[in-house]
């Protein structure tokens, strides 16, 4: 699957307009991986934009942006945001911000198993623990998947022959002491 690496953003600038701009963070600048069907779906948009620029002569994008306006300048981040709760709306979800939409895929993420750093690598947040402070709550399940994997491996009776034999040996010789290396 081809990465899309985030590295500006439009920015309105008062008397200026919308620019594009670096990104503040570092941690703001990610690679994300799309999936093939949404990869075939962005490629569509591309050739829509292309077949679009060739038919009329007001068609601008310089700096080659997937989402334009329909003449193909930069999309006013402000006006963008008001007019997703309408595409959504019409896309027959309700009504979503962006906001919503975007914490809305990180907690079907995690409820899905992806580990914490890779959402936390996705949303670009500053830190990790942005990110378990906002969605640590979800990772229930995988506290409990954790139990079920150390119960099995502990658990030694319940285990195949063919299991961690060494563990039950261990704890029957060394009175339960952790050993420590040298």
């Amino acid at each position: 699957m081809p990465p899309v690496r985030i590295r500006r953003q439009l920015l309105r600038h008062s008397g200026q307009g919308v620019l594009l701009a670096d990104l503040n963070t570092a941690g703001s600048r990610r690679t994300l991986h799309l999936s093939q069907p949404l990869v075939d779906l962005l490629r569509a948009h591309r050739g829509r934009q292309n077949a679009e620029e060739h038919a009329t002569r007001i068609w601008r994008n310089p700096s080659n942006l997937v989402f334009t306006s329909t003449i193909g300048t930069p999309l006013d981040p402000e006006a963008f945001g008001r007019t997703v709760p309408r595409i959504c709306r019409r896309a027959g979800l309700g009504h979503w911000s962006i906001h919503e939409l975007r914490h809305s895929c990180a907690s079907l993420l995690l409820a899905m198993g992806v580990p914490l750093e890779v959402v936390y690598d996705t949303l670009g947040h500053a830190s990790i623990r942005v990110t378990m402070d906002v969605y640590g709550h979800l990772l229930a399940p995988s506290r409990m998947h954790a139990a079920e994997a150390m119960r099995r491996a502990l658990w030694i009776d319940q285990l195949p022959d063919t299991s961690i034999h060494w563990l039950q040996n261990w704890l029957q010789t060394s009175s339960g002491m952790v050993p420590t290396r040298a």
